[in-house]
C-alpha cells in the first residue's frame, strides 16, 4: 500500500456516500499486508480495541522516524489501521506528535459513523503511536 493520507483521504472525500467510503476503507484493509505471526504478541495488542489490534512500532535511527507496522481481525478496522499507518508512517516524532488522527478521520466525517467502541479503539491506536513518538523525542 503506497498510497498518502492525502491521496487516500482525497478519494474518501469524494465518494459520494457513506457506503462507497466503508467500501474504499474495506478495500484499504485488504490492501494492507498481514503482520507476520512473531510481531502479534500480547504487547502488541493494543488495549481499548473491539476488535484485535496489533501494533508493532519501531524507530529507524537512520531515518530518524518511525516505522510502524499493524493487524487487525476484522476488515474493517484493518482499513482504519491502513488510513492511520499512512498518516503517521515515515514521520519524526515531533511530527507524530503534531498530528491527532483521530481529529483527521473527524474531517473525513468517518467517526460519525462509526460506533462509540471503534471510535475508542482509533483513540486506543493514535494514543499508542503518540505515546511511543513522545518517547523517541525525548
Amino acid at each position: 500500500m503506497n498510497k498518502t493520507f492525502k491521496e487516500l483521504a482525497y478519494t474518501l472525500n469524494n465518494s459520494p456516500a457513506w457506503q462507497q467510503k466503508y467500501r474504499e476503507i474495506m478495500l484499504l484493509g485488504k490492501q494492507l499486508p498481514t503482520m507476520p505471526e512473531v510481531l502479534k504478541t500480547p504487547d502488541a495488542l493494543v488495549p481499548g480495541c473491539e476488535s484485535k489490534v496489533w501494533l508493532y512500532l519501531e524507530f529507524d535511527l537512520q531515518e530518524n522516524c518511525l516505522v510502524i507496522i499493524g493487524d487487525s481481525d476484522t476488515r474493517i478496522v484493518k482499513g482504519l489501521l491502513a488510513l492511520i499507518l499512512s498518516l503517521y508512517n515515515g514521520l519524526t516524532p515531533s511530527q507524530v506528535l503534531a498530528i491527532n488522527a483521530f481529529e483527521e478521520f473527524q474531517k473525513l466525517g468517518l467517526i460519525s459513523h462509526l460506533s462509540p467502541s471503534r471510535g475508542n479503539g482509533i483513540k486506543a491506536i493514535v494514543e499508542r503511536i503518540q505515546a511511543m513518538a513522545e518517547q523517541k523525542s525525548l
